[in-house]
C-alpha cells in the first residue's frame, strides 16, 4: 500500500476536506448570501433613483477629459508617495529587525521600543506631527514629504516584525551548521538567513502596499494633491459627492486589486504557499 500523500497546501494541512452534509450547507450559505448582497445593492441602487444621484449633471463631467486628466494627476501623486514611503519603510523596516535581533541588549531594546511605537500610533496622528509640530522647530517641509514619512514610518514598524518572523522561520540547524564552519554571526545573516528570510515574507511585503496605498488617502491633512484631494475639488466643483467618491472608490480598489495579484504572482513564482 502506497504511502498517503503530504498535504498541498497550509490550507490542507488545517482544515479537513467538508464532507457531503457540509458541502451542501457551503452551497445553501452562498446562494443565500448572494441573494442578500443583490437586495443590499438593489437597495443602494434605489435609494440613489430616487434622490437623483442618477441624474446627468452628477456624471456628465466625467466624459469630459480635463476631469480624468486632473484625476490621473492626482493617481500620479498617489503613486509617488506610495513608492517612496514604501522604499523608505522596506529599507527602515530592515534596519529595524537587524538592531531588533541583535545580540546587543541595548540597541535590541531601543529597536523594540521604535518598532512597537510606530505600530501603535495611527499614520494620521504622525501626519499631524509632522504637520504642525515639526514646523515649530523651523523645520520646513514640503506637502509631499509630510505626508510620505508618517506613512513610511508606520509602515515600517510593521515590516520590521515581517522581516523577524522571516528570520525565526529560517530553520535553526542552517544556522548552527554555518557557525559549525567558522562563519562569523554577520556573514550568518547576510549570506545564510537573510536571503531565505525574505524570500519567505516577499508576499507579505507586497501586500504591505495596500496598507500604505490606503494610508495615503489622508493626504487632505497637508493639502498634498493627491487622488483622494484632487477627488475633493471636484465634488467641491460639481457638487456631486456620491458619483466622484463612487468612482474614486472603483480607483482605489482596482489599484489594491492589482497589488494583491501581483503578490500571489511573486508567490507562485517563488514557490511559496499562502491561503487565499
Amino acid at each position: 500500500m502506497s504511502a498517503p500523500s503530504a498535504p498541498r497546501t497550509i490550507r490542507d494541512a488545517l482544515y479537513e476536506a467538508p464532507g457531503p452534509r457540509t458541502h451542501r450547507r457551503m452551497v445553501v450559505g452562498t446562494i443565500v448570501s448572494a441573494l442578500v448582497v443583490l437586495w443590499l445593492v438593489y437597495l443602494v441602487w434605489h435609494q440613489f433613483y430616487v434622490t437623483g444621484q442618477f441624474a446627468p449633471r452628477y456624471w456628465s463631467f466625467f466624459a469630459q477629459w480635463p476631469t480624468w486628466r486632473f484625476l490621473i494627476d492626482g493617481f500620479r501623486g498617489t503613486i509617488a508617495v506610495a513608492v517612496t514611503a514604501g522604499v523608505i519603510s522596506l529599507v527602515l523596516g530592515m534596519l529595524l529587525m537587524l538592531g531588533r535581533v541583535s545580540e546587543n541588549r541595548a540597541l535590541s531594546a531601543a529597536c523594540r521600543v521604535v518598532i512597537d511605537f510606530f505600530r501603535g500610533v495611527p499614520s494620521l496622528l504622525l501626519i499631524y506631527f509632522f504637520f504642525l509640530i515639526v514646523p515649530q522647530y523651523g523645520i520646513k517641509m514640503p506637502s509631499f514629504w509630510m505626508l510620505t514619512l508618517p506613512v513610511a514610518l508606520a509602515a515600517a514598524g510593521v515590516l520590521a516584525e515581517v522581516f523577524r518572523a522571516g528570520v525565526n522561520a529560517v530553520p535553526k540547524g542552517q544556522v548552527e551548521a554555518a557557525y559549525s564552519l567558522g562563519l562569523t554571526r554577520g556573514k550568518v545573516m547576510r549570506r545564510i538567513v537573510l536571503p531565505q528570510a525574505i524570500h519567505y515574507v516577499i508576499p507579505s511585503l507586497i501586500s504591505q502596499l495596500v496598507v500604505v496605498v490606503k494610508d495615503t488617502t489622508v493626504a487632505y491633512v497637508v493639502s498634498y494633491p493627491d487622488l483622494m484631494q484632487n477627488a475633493r475639488v471636484l465634488i467641491t466643483s460639481y457638487d456631486s459627492l456620491v458619483s466622484v467618491y463612487l468612482v474614486v472608490a472603483i480607483i482605489y480598489i482596482l489599484i489594491n486589486y492589482a497589488i494583491n495579484q501581483a503578490s500571489a504572482y511573486v508567490s507562485r513564482r517563488m514557490g511559496v504557499k499562502i491561503i487565499r
